[in-house]
């Protein structure tokens, strides 16, 4: 059995009960509209203080995975300066209720742009953030311009990042299904993300509905998609960090996967 604390993507409303549904001591959630660049929103009928009493009552840790939009690397100023000001926003929030964490994908630039830029981009936004928990940046899926699809990218990011005041704050969140699709070697790929950035602070546990490398960001339930099931269980035991599944369902399909994790851990 495992020790590792596991949890799962819940909704926003009342993370604290969609834990005590999963029988589990943490949960991830959006807080508003991940697909919207309006400012956070506390859904919990007690607000942002209620919520945290409410988990720390319950002993449940909280992450916040910010919204989908933000792109602090692009070289567009239209989605650069509201990508940092959302991310601050949003840094705000998660303080506000005792986050343990706040997620962000690693972003782009266009296909023509000076990927130098992009990475310098996001030394920029470390620094121009007030970071008051820790920034937990995720590798992506799919674009040839990512800026934390493939290994060598992220060494870039994480060697630009290194540089700014603030580094210490953040961290690395490795999700099994965009490594996976992104053409990333499961079997060393805890061995390789940890030579470069010195730490994996959570895991996304996802299996893939499409084949290694496809580029494609679809995840489905553990056990039911392309990912070998050793090797998604082997990268969750030798990273040794909290976990969140992110498949679909509600408490039942989320506390399945959790036990199907559990069993292989």
């Amino acid at each position: 059995m495992s020790a590792l604390p596991l949890g799962a993507h819940v909704e926003q409303t009342d993370p604290v009960a969609e834990a005590v549904a999963r029988r589990a001591p943490l949960v991830q959630f959006f807080l508003g509209d991940p697909q919207s660049y309006k400012g956070p929103e506390v859904r919990h009928e007690g607000g942002a203080e209620g919520l945290r009493a409410a988990a720390e009552e319950a002993g449940v840790d909280l992450y916040v995975h910010a919204p989908y939009l933000i792109n602090v690397a692009t070289l567009n100023n239209r989605i650069r300066i509201p990508s940092r000001k959302l991310l601050q926003q949003h840094m705000d929030a998660a303080a506000q209720i005792g986050a343990k964490g706040l997620i962000v994908h690693g972003g782009h630039v266009g296909v023509d742009d000076d990927a130098a830029k992009g990475f310098d981009n996001w030394r920029k936004a470390v620094e121009a953030t007030d970071l008051k928990v820790p920034l937990l940046i995720e590798n992506t899926a799919g674009g040839d311009n990512a800026m934390a699809r493939h290994l060598d990218r992220i060494a870039m990011l994480w060697d630009a990042v290194g540089r700014a005041e603030g580094a210490d704050q953040v961290g690395f969140c490795l999700d099994t299904c965009h490594a996976w699709a992104g053409g990333i070697e499961l079997g060393d790929a805890v061995e390789r993300v940890r030579a470069i950035t010195g730490r994996i602070d959570l895991v996304h546990a996802n299996d893939s509905r499409d084949t290694a490398g496809s580029g494609a960001d679809r995840h489905t339930n553990l056990g039911s998609g392309h990912v070998p099931p050793d090797e998604l269980a082997d990268v969750v035991r030798a990273a040794g960090a909290p976990v969140v599944v992110e498949t679909p369902g509600g408490a039942a399909e989320h506390a399945a996967d959790l036990d199907w994790l559990r069993s292989r851990l």
